[in-house]
């Protein structure tokens, strides 16, 4: 087994493409602390830092047999990173605006003759994000709203681990939350519409 310390980075990303599991945990080792770095100082916030640190090595590791970097290793994830960190960005200017335009409806509207038609408005909102999660995220995701079922139940109806039901029901909820900004998702979860 080849001492992964001592390979340039050029050697560990070949040794990537070829599926090596040393020289990822090389390369996170290397960089995983500077790029955390980076994506703090632009977002100011650790969990979103984590985060777009944690889609990069899933990345990296999920594209590692058709990987092209044009540059160095090091430019390639910093790069990788400041193009999710601009995607928060992106993202939270969208959720705000959308915040905004509720609460001026919410704030313009008659309390209770417009309550329903947002009310719908919001179910549908959230149907719509639902069919949009990915088939088996949501397949999951629906036996646990719709027919209430438990961890276990689910996973023996569709022969995978609990553990799996678990994970797909935390990535749909954080996929939710993502789509429909925190303020809607708190909503329609206090409200029962995700339950």
């Amino acid at each position: 087994m080849t001492d992964c310390r001592t390979l340039s980075d050029a050697q560990l990303v070949d040794l990537l493409k070829a599926g090596d599991h040393h020289s990822f945990s090389e390369i996170y080792k290397r960089y995983n602390t500077l790029l955390y770095i980076y994506a703090y100082k632009k977002l100011q916030d650790t969990e979103s830092a984590k985060d777009v640190i944690q889609e990069i090595y899933v990345h990296l590791w999920n594209s590692r047999s058709n990987l092209n970097i044009q540059t160095t290793l090091s430019g390639y994830l910093y790069k990788a990173v400041l193009n999710r960190v601009l995607n928060v960005f992106r993202h939270v200017a969208i959720t705000q605006e959308y915040i905004s335009s509720f609460k001026e409806v919410t704030d313009n509207a008659p309390a209770q003759t417009d309550y329903r038609i947002r009310e719908k408005d919001l179910e549908a909102l959230i149907e719509k994000e639902i069919n949009n999660l990915p088939e088996k995220m949501r397949e999951i995701f629906q036996l646990r709203r719709q027919e209430y079922l438990s961890n276990k139940e689910i996973a023996d109806r569709l022969n995978i681990s609990e553990h799996t039901v678990a994970t797909q029901i935390k990535r749909a909820l954080k996929t939710l939350r993502g789509k429909l900004g925190l303020f809607l998702f708190i909503y329609a979860f206090l409200t029962g519409m995700l339950k």
